[in-house]
Formats: C-alpha cells, sequence, structure tokens
C-alpha cells in the first residue's frame, strides 16, 4: 500500500510528468494535494494500470484532491531549453496553478529545480525530496502520475486524428518502430520534438 505523507504536518503536494521520452507532443506534468487521512487501494504508478483503470482514478482524484493541477510544455519550448528543463517548467506550471498553496512538494525522479511560489517576494523555495519510483511509494506522486498520463493521453489522441499515419492513438508519441517509418516516409510534423534523435540512427533532425 502506498504512503500518505513524506512532510509531516505540512500541505504537500506530489508531482509527476509525462511524455519525457517521446519523439512528439508536448511534455504534460501535474500537481496534486490529497487530504492527509487519505486512502485509495487502488492507486498505484500509471505505468502498472490498465487504461481503463487510470481513467477512473482520475475520476477519484480530480473527486477527492484538495487541489490539482496540470502543466504543460509544448515541442517547441523542449527544443529551446531541452526536455530535462521542460520537465521542470511543466511541474512548475502546475504547481503554480494549485488553488490550495503547498508547503512543501515530493517529486518522481531524481532531479528536480527548486520551486518558488509566485507570491513569494524573496523568492525562497518550498522544500522539496525525490523520490525515485516515488510513483509507486506515495499517493499523490501516484495520483499525479495518473493525471499527467491520462491527460496527455487525451492530447495526444487528438493530434492522431490530424495525423493519423503516426499512430498516435496507440503509441502516444513514443519511438516505436511504426512511428519511426511513418517519419521516414512523411517526415516531421509541427509537433515532433526536432531536437531528438527522431529516426532512432544517431542524427538530429533540426534542419529536417
Amino acid at each position: 500500500m502506498l504512503k500518505g505523507n513524506y512532510y509531516e504536518g505540512l500541505v504537500e503536494a506530489g508531482c509527476d510528468e509525462a511524455g519525457r521520452g517521446c519523439l512528439a507532443g508536448s511534455v504534460y506534468a501535474a500537481a496534486v494535494i490529497l487530504p492527509p487521512d487519505y486512502e485509495n487501494k487502488e492507486l498505484n504508478d500509471s505505468k502498472q494500470l490498465t487504461a481503463r483503470k487510470r481513467y477512473l482514478l482520475r475520476e477519484q482524484i480530480e473527486r477527492d484532491a484538495l487541489a490539482w493541477a496540470v502543466g504543460i510544455v509544448t515541442p517547441e519550448e523542449i527544443d529551446r531549453i531541452n526536455i530535462l528543463n521542460a520537465s521542470f517548467l511543466a511541474m512548475h506550471r502546475a504547481l503554480d496553478q494549485l488553488a490550495v498553496r503547498p508547503q512543501a512538494v515530493i517529486v518522481d525522479g531524481n532531479r528536480f529545480k527548486p520551486y518558488c511560489p509566485p507570491e513569494e517576494a524573496d523568492g525562497k523555495p518550498l522544500p522539496h525530496t525525490c523520490i525515485v519510483k516515488g510513483d509507486g511509494k506515495y499517493l499523490s506522486i501516484a495520483a499525479a502520475s495518473v493525471l499527467a498520463k491520462t491527460y496527455r493521453d487525451d492530447y495526444m489522441d487528438g493530434l492522431a486524428v490530424e495525423y493519423p499515419q503516426y499512430d498516435w492513438l496507440s503509441n502516444k508519441g513514443y519511438p516505436t518502430k511504426k512511428h519511426r517509418e511513418a517519419i521516414r516516409q512523411h517526415g516531421i510534423t509541427p509537433y515532433h520534438r526536432k531536437s531528438y534523435n527522431l529516426l532512432g540512427d544517431g542524427q538530429l533532425m533540426l534542419d529536417f
């Protein structure tokens, strides 16, 4: 069973992202603040759940959370600032939108850029802790992983209608064989990340 708060006695937001390894599309991140005594036996790392279960859990999370938000960073921004910084920025954008202000942040993974709330005039960052595989350890991070994943999937499903040849309904922008073959055959779209090795051959496509 996943744990509740990492920071005892503080209003804590869990953060996670989705789409970092994709060849196309924005990167999404979510921030979630759950009640301190929250329990949900179904909640887990979104990668361990079926799509149906993720969407059922999204309804529960949005109903039960004290606050939740989703942040988005576009492919153009990813190419400009790199995917690591883009992931941090997406999390910061999600945190900025929370209706309840967190006092601390826990993040899935091993790196994070300190977050300063917009109203902090002195620029003092909130305490934060990075937790490797945190989406399988803490409820708020797991909840954030579900929101980030499902909202990004919805976004990629919409793009797939516009560009069906890239099989985004199935691969969600990840580097599958079919996706890369479509890039070879049709070229890239405005949603592809030009700073990525899109064909898997070690070559960037900045000038494509």
